[in-house]
């Protein structure tokens, strides 16, 4: 299984530097902070002094190759806006994302398993058709039209929840809600998929031969082995909620690495942009090496192939 897991670090590793390469020099397609940072009738001479003090009159590659070396010393920069290390302001902003990203993660695995496995233990009934639906319907819908309709239906017209902030538990359900959606939608056609063809399995029709409960039956003969499928979605779903995050956060004001992200592009703060897309593609990088370990583990066909 080692080996396994290196070719599967290599491949995310070169993922990774790649991604990094591409946020460097696109980062700096969006022109130069000096129009943003320094007032509009300031002198040719002060917009000198802003560029050589912060390195930009150099030719890209020689600012890419000194990023490079500051990289692998853990030194991503200063941020313009604030004054401080790139990687201690993104730092301060993780913890708020992922709070709200396992969260919702946990919501959308329990709530799929239960109702994928209802849905699957009566193929056609009542309940499996109303979870289909509203499982596609979720998966489909939008995040942004989600969260902006859920704010004028639940803040503007009921006005049973705040609009933005972290203050109360309150100011949490949107977010949650809006960011748990696709997953539990997308996890809940994968849970019934998985469960039918296990319920169809000798093993199943074995253990009901021999008078094992239903319930037993479902969730702890079946519901075990088909987990594999499942493992792997929801593994690239919590790898891909950062996605979903830059959306919830920016609509709802919440103070996590989405929001940093979008204030600083649009601030042009390039340290801080790679630093953020450095850190959320590391935790994605482990996260995908932690989900290959538990595949492996589960299925020895994988670490073998």
């Amino acid at each position: 299984m080692t080996g396994y897991v290196l070719r599967r670090s290599f491949h995310s590793l070169i993922t990774l530097v790649g991604l990094i390469v591409i946020v460097f020099f696109a980062a700096r397609l969006t022109g130069s902070p000096a129009d943003l940072y320094l007032p509009i009738d300031a002198t040719v001479e002060a917009r000198q002094e802003f560029t050589e003090r912060h390195g930009f009159d150099r030719p890209l590659i020689v600012q890419f190759g000194d990023f490079v070396v500051d990289l692998v010393q853990f030194d991503l920069g200063q941020s313009l806006r604030k004054h401080r290390p790139a990687l201690d302001v993104v730092l301060e902003a993780i913890p708020a994302t992922l709070q709200l990203a396992v969260v919702a993660m946990s919501i959308a695995i329990v709530g799929a398993l239960v109702i994928g496995a209802l849905a699957a233990w009566r193929p056609g009934g009542v309940f499996d058709r109303t979870a289909s639906v509203l499982s596609l319907a979720g998966a489909s819908a939008p995040d942004f039209w989600i969260a902006i309709s859920a704010i004028l239906l639940f803040a503007v017209t009921l006005g049973w929840l705040p609009t933005s902030g972290t203050g109360t538990l309150a100011h949490w359900v949107m977010p949650i809600g809006v960011l748990a959606l696709r997953p539990l939608g997308i996890l809940i056609q994968v849970v019934r998929t998985s469960m039918l063809g296990v319920l169809s399995a000798a093993y199943v029709k074995t253990a009901r031969a021999k008078g094992v409960g239903e319930r037993s039956v479902i969730f702890v003969h079946a519901l075990r082995n088909a987990m594999l499928p499942v493992i792997t979605v929801a593994g690239d779903l919590a790898a891909s909620i950062a996605n979903g995050a830059v959306i919830i956060e920016t609509v709802f004001g919440w103070p996590g690495i989405g929001r940093l992200l979008v204030d600083s592009i649009i601030q042009r703060d390039f340290a801080v942009v790679q630093a953020g897309v450095f850190v959320t593609a590391s935790i994605i990088f482990l996260m995908n090496i932690v989900i290959d370990i538990a595949y492996a583990i589960l299925d020895p066909r994988v670490r073998h192939s």
